[in-house]
């Protein structure tokens, strides 16, 4: 369930995810996924931050010298100074167990959160960081008050600047550690409520607390040392030393952190695009942030989704009426309102399918039927027509409309040979084809819910009175004289006058032309 060492952006394991460092990035990972199995998760990130805050404390006394300026007595305070802390930590420990198992129950039970455990777990890092801070508030005015009372160090704004600081050191590691600790259930969450972002988790929030921790609170440290005129010079020089380099370096590698946790999705996500770019819609990325970048994850796997439900779409309508005719509706194209245009129609029928269908078993038919159909299909496209219907058993293929061809007679007496040809390789069906050349209305009919292209004239009518009579012709085609003249030189001299025949609904008489069969 929580997987996050795969790069889903490629569909692969992931072995570089910055620059090579993919087997640390692994590394991480398990122990992030570890700390949110165990029982005792939620509890050691609140006892590493605690350590974080009271190591400031004691950095910050120790380096403005106030452990020289205690006194004798300080066993004694000391005594008295620990008691609130180590209460504040037990509560804390104890606090952070009953965190992890309200809140990670579900995980535990192997199910996705309710909508409710969702909402809080994306709440918990702010929800743990202000109680954290809640904690330590009393303990920070009960050991000022202490060592004010029972030491000799009496400058309580310095003592108190000190234990604040320290304070918010400590919050601001449980809220980053938490919010990366957090990341590899945000799919699961996201899967839950959708896309979200939570005010407390966004990349500012995350700039500002990474900002403070590493920069601000170190820096405002050697100001509240070196304002404390009770301390010797030496001292003071060596705290400024000290800290300043404590700030370049934990704010080198917190920026170098937090650069990383936009660059690694960043770069996902760019990944991703690129690879939609090139027609790759099987992407997805990973969605680990409740911030503005897993929105952002979240509309690139959208995006994915979307284009690849508009190509299935596409690449249904166009079975349905033909590639050339959906990419026109598709583009809006106002060609498709209709106009007359000279085209060549080319029409196939089964020979004696009724008998067929009687004598086959019906799935059987259709097998060999749809294995012609499939030849017609591929015939007309590879020359350029538009297999405009099927009627059953019949096809109609155009050739110049919708889109305009310069020379539509030849290809489409190339597709009646290679039709013919390819059927009687197979030996499966009898067919009849016929081909006429005219002016036709190629367009759209219908109503505006309800659209068809079709096209409508006197050589579409020819072409399929031209079919059956095909069906009796040895070489069983038959095509017009008017598509044989306007076909080019080397495709006619493969056509011979047949004869002059009288076709049913057509007045006078039409002549006809059929292929020259290939030399024995």
């Amino acid at each position: 369930m929580l997987d996050s060492c795969v790069d889903h952006s490629r569909g692969s394991h992931r072995t570089d995810p910055v620059a090579g460092r993919g087997g640390r990035a692994c590394a991480v990972n398990r122990l992030v996924r570890w700390l949110l199995r165990s029982h005792w998760g939620l509890a050691l990130v609140v006892i590493t931050a605690n350590f974080v805050g009271v190591g400031a404390i004691f950095l910050i006394s120790w380096a403005g010298g106030v452990f020289s300026r205690v006194g004798d007595d300080w066993h004694d305070a000391a005594w008295l100074i620990a008691i609130y802390p180590a209460f504040g930590f037990a509560l804390g420990i104890g606090l952070a167990i009953y965190d992890r198992r309200k809140h990670l129950r579900w995980l535990d039970q192997g199910r996705k959160p309710t909508p409710e455990e969702a909402r809080q777990l994306i709440r918990l890092p702010a929800a743990i960081t202000v109680r954290a801070i809640l904690i330590w508030l009393p303990g920070i005015l009960l050991t000022v008050w202490l060592v004010d009372r029972f030491t000799e160090y009496h400058n309580t704004v310095v003592i108190g600047a000190g234990f604040i600081l320290g304070a918010l050191e400590s919050a601001g590691v449980i809220y980053l550690i938490l919010d990366r600790l957090i990341r590899p259930t945000v799919p699961i969450v996201a899967a839950v409520l959708g896309p979200t972002v939570h005010p407390s988790a966004t990349v500012l929030v995350r700039v500002l607390v990474t900002w403070a921790v590493s920069g601000a609170l170190p820096g405002i440290i050697v100001i509240v040392v070196l304002s404390d005129r009770t301390t010797p010079a030496s001292d003071r020089v060596r705290a400024a030393w000290m800290f300043s380099i404590v700030a370049l370096g934990v704010g080198m590698l917190a920026t170098a952190l937090l650069a990383r946790s936009v660059a690694t999705p960043m770069r996902a996500m760019y990944r991703a695009l690129d690879r939609i770019t090139r027609g790759e819609l099987d992407v997805r990325v990973p969605v680990g942030s409740a911030s503005e970048i897993g929105r952002l994850e979240h509309s690139v796997n959208e995006l994915a989704t979307t284009l690849r439900e508009q190509a299935h779409m596409e690449d249904m309508f166009g079975k349905h009426v033909g590639s050339t005719v959906a990419e026109r509706a598709l583009a809006g194209s106002a060609d498709l309102t209709g106009d007359v245009r000279t085209v060549s129609a080319l029409f196939i029928d089964v020979t004696g399918s009724v008998r067929l269908s009687a004598e086959m078993e019906p799935v059987e038919f259709v097998h060999k039927l749809n294995r012609l159909l499939a030849t017609v299909v591929a015939a007309t496209e590879d020359n350029g027509g538009l297999v405009n219907k099927f009627q059953g058993d019949a096809a109609l293929c155009i050739f110049g409309a919708p889109s305009a061809l310069r020379d539509n007679a030849t290809p489409a007496l190339r597709a009646a040979r290679r039709i013919r040809d390819e059927v009687v390789a197979t030996g499966e069906l009898d067919i009849g084809i016929g081909v006429a050349r005219g002016q036709v209305f190629a367009g759209d009919v219908g109503s505006d819910t309800r659209l068809e292209f079709t096209v409508i004239g006197d050589a579409v009518n020819e072409a399929a009175r031209l079919t059956t009579v095909a069906k009796e012709v040895q070489r069983r085609v038959l095509v017009s004289d008017a598509v044989v003249q306007a076909a080019a030189p080397a495709e006619r001299a493969k056509w011979k006058r047949h004869k002059d025949i009288r076709l049913r609904g057509i007045p006078g008489r039409t002549r006809t032309w059929t292929d020259v069969p290939p030399p024995r």
